[in-house]
């Protein structure tokens, strides 16, 4: 699930909380970076399972209507299809995805406040009253509802502020989650173990991840001493902390990993500078990994394999 871009800022993240607390060690900040990944999988979870609670608010409002003193045609008509439809109770029953719940302790983080106000702001829109009060369904209509409702969540405020304050690292793993949880309402109805394509394991994680970070760790001040002729009038000291961090993990990544083109390696930690550090680290991060990369180049300790993997 997680893309190397995911993997480069939880690398970041871990090299930034060992610059501020001296006392943590290689092997716990590998900890926390395998813990860190693994959280990215709990909001893969938890999200999915917010979208599940959210649409079984239905049964309770097709309740409250039905307990008007006088209920209208309108309530009359209304279902609460999109919590009894096969598709989103193949997720209701699948006995590894309620496990895995438990087990994280996720099943419980989320409370009826919190579902009845995501669903009755949903509630309101135009198609969902028309899917609500239709006798009959396709299995795509179903499918189209659930992605609507997604949508509806994603796009709202509070859900965005819900997700964060029970894990901060939405922020960085949205775009990932949000497209891996479509992709499950996509092949509804689930069976077995669904979840499993989207653990963060393998390649990006350990063989990339891990050991870019270990690398940067063992090696800083090797990286650091290659780095700091390239600053010019630049003190390293006075390079912001999270800059100094980006461009040892570039100069990393160009000497160690030979699969991964030099300009992905460039164009990757610009766009993080942008997202992570101050206003004018893009060009600094271009400026200084585009003179590393000549030097580097002409005393050739840039080995890049395949054909055009190196410029």
């Amino acid at each position: 699930m997680l893309s190397r871009r995911n993997i480069r800022i939880k690398v970041m993240q871990m090299l930034y909380s060992m610059s501020q607390d001296h006392s943590l060690g290689l092997d716990d900040t590998v900890r926390r970076y395998r813990a860190n990944v693994q959280r990215s999988f709990d909001l893969y979870l938890f999200t999915l399972w917010a979208l599940v609670r959210t649409s079984e608010y239905a049964i309770q409002d097709k309740a409250k209507k039905l307990e008007k003193l006088l209920p209208s045609d309108s309530d009359k008509q209304f279902t609460a299809v999109l919590a009894e439809n096969e598709l989103l109770q193949s997720l209701v029953r699948n006995d590894g995805f309620q496990e895995l719940l438990r087990r994280r302790k996720l099943k419980n983080r989320i409370d009826l406040d919190n579902i009845r106000t995501f669903y009755q702001d949903f509630a309101k829109t135009e198609e969902y009253l028309t899917y609500s009060r239709q006798a009959s369904h396709t299995n795509e209509e179903h499918t189209e509802m659930l992605l609507s409702l997604f949508k509806h969540l994603v796009n709202n405020e509070p859900f965005n502020d819900f997700l964060e304050d029970h894990y901060p690292n939405w922020v960085d793993d949205e775009s990932l989650v949000v497209g891996a949880v479509k992709k499950t309402i996509k092949a509804l109805p689930v069976e077995g173990d669904f979840f499993e394509e989207h653990r963060p394991q393998g390649e990006a994680v350990d063989d990339f991840g891990e050991r870019l970070l270990r690398q940067v760790i063992e090696e800083g001040d090797d990286l650091l001493s290659v780095i700091e002729p390239t600053l010019r009038n630049w003190d390293a000291d006075r390079v912001a902390v999270i800059d100094m961090i980006l461009l040892k993990m570039a100069l990393s990544e160009l000497t160690s990993f030979p699969s991964i083109p030099t300009k992905v390696t460039l164009n990757e930690f610009v766009e993080i500078s942008k997202q992570y550090s101050t206003d004018k680290s893009k060009d600094f991060i271009n400026g200084i990994l585009d003179r590393l990369m000549k030097q580097l180049n002409k005393e050739g300790k840039i080995r890049k394999q395949g054909r055009g993997l190196q410029e």
